[in-house]
């Protein structure tokens, strides 16, 4: 079973920086691509970044794209997302994601594995 924890969300002002982490479980890290997704209140859960198994190939969503940048550490066994210039838009519940494939996908039902989710706030 794997399992996936996130670490480092909080409040922030906007134009500030979170660093979040993900560890996760088990000998397979290195094998599938992860992602990150999140939930703003009201809305559906969304894609943010994902990352290959190898880190090789990184996909963003829009409007991220420039300011976080998703990482991942095989010897740690945890993924990263570094976000910077945040904006109150930011703000949600963010999700790392263990992925079926190799290939990080914006599909949330191609990752099989998912962490509880961590509040990040971003204040105007």
């Amino acid at each position: 079973q794997v399992q996936l924890i996130e670490s480092g969300g909080g409040l922030v002002q906007a134009g500030g920086s979170l660093k979040l982490s993900c560890a996760a479980s088990g000998r397979t890290f290195g094998s599938y691509a992860m992602g990150w997704f999140r939930q703003a209140p009201g809305m559906e859960r969304e894609f943010v970044a994902s990352t290959s198994a190898t880190d090789v190939i990184r996909d963003y969503t829009d409007s991220v794209s420039g300011r976080f940048t998703i990482s991942r550490d095989h010897a740690k066994n945890t993924l990263y997302l570094q976000m910077n210039s945040l904006k109150p838009e930011d703000t949600a519940v963010y999700y790392c994601a263990r992925s079926t494939r190799t290939l990080g996908s914006r599909e949330p039902n191609e990752y099989a594995y998912w962490g509880q989710g961590i509040q990040v706030t971003v204040s105007s």
